[in-house]
């Protein structure tokens, strides 16, 4: 069975993240999904996780043996729940049903009874959920501490105490001449699967966190709510591995962005912080030094 099925609203997007039973198999699933489906705008692969993210609407799918196998024929959202409907040939059919028992599944519905050469087609019910990234920065000092330790360390904790799902942990490269930097001069972007009530919950544990571990004195997060940054936020994120920016810009950045800016012990830490959330869905740009990217 699909360990989780993650379904997050956008305006008129929706991001489907899901775990495959299988450690590779989800490479396939990707490839044919992506040939199939004309709601998939695009489609990724992380170890055993597959992202899609699909306008919402009906598509009718051509199924074809090898060729196009099958896909996502719709995706339905209402105030509480979003209904997505999978169509495929063979195992592609028989698939949908493994996602009946993994979690953030409401419910399954069977349309048509796939395997063997037979059309299947079924309508997995998810809790409709929102996408909250949130940029760390500045929680260590020369002698202790490490600002992605305790990043991930916040994300876990998020999970187990089931107030979101902690999707991803991005460190992100800024410019390393920074004459404030601690050592790697790196920030952390956190993205998180979060149902709309409790959003204000997840930020308020994280700055508890943040205030009570961080050795820094000018921590500071960032969050933005949204499946992917803009294009100014990643181009602020370029900028700040390529040279010095300023507090001034990082906050014009938000302000475009309706990014919330709460600086846990001072102002300074801010600046890392919205640079972290421009590139935390591009894991190995994010990671580079601006050298290596022109």
């Amino acid at each position: 069975m699909y360990k989780k099925v993650i379904a997050m609203k956008d305006i008129n997007m929706v991001e489907i993240v899901e775990e495959h039973p299988c450690p590779n198999g989800s490479e396939w699933v990707i490839y044919q999904y992506k040939r199939t489906s004309p709601l998939i705008l695009s489609a990724w692969r992380e170890g055993n996780k597959h992202h899609f993210v699909c306008k919402v609407g009906k598509a009718n799918l051509k199924l074809i043996p090898s060729l196009s196998a099958g896909g996502i024929e719709e995706i339905k959202v209402d105030d509480k729940y979003i209904y997505i409907t999978y169509a495929g040939l063979a195992g592609a059919g028989v698939g949908a049903l493994l996602r009946k028992d993994a979690e953030n599944v409401v419910d399954i519905k069977i349309i048509k009874e796939g395997g063997g050469s037979k059309i299947g087609k079924s309508q997995v019910i998810t809790h409709k959920m929102e996408k909250i990234i949130v940029g760390i920065d500045d929680t260590d000092n020369k002698d202790e501490g490490a600002t992605w330790v305790l990043a991930h360390k916040i994300g876990e904790h998020i999970e187990k105490k089931g107030l979101a799902y902690y999707l991803d942990h991005t460190i992100v490269q800024l410019y390393p001449g920074t004459p404030d930097k601690t050592q790697n001069c790196v920030s952390i972007a956190l993205s998180f699967a979060v149902l709309p009530e409790n959003k204000n919950k997840v930020i308020n544990e994280i700055i508890n966190i943040l205030d009570k571990e961080s050795v820094s004195d000018n921590t500071a997060i960032a969050v933005y709510n949204g499946l992917f940054a803009s294009k100014n936020m990643r181009l602020f994120t370029l900028r700040a591995k390529r040279e010095v920016v300023s507090l001034e810009e990082a906050k014009n950045v938000a302000e475009k962005n309706n990014i919330k800016l709460i600086p846990i012990r001072s102002e300074k830490g801010l600046i890392g912080a919205v640079a972290a959330l421009g590139l935390a869905e591009c894991h190995k740009l994010a990671a580079r030094l601006w050298e290596d990217i022109k």
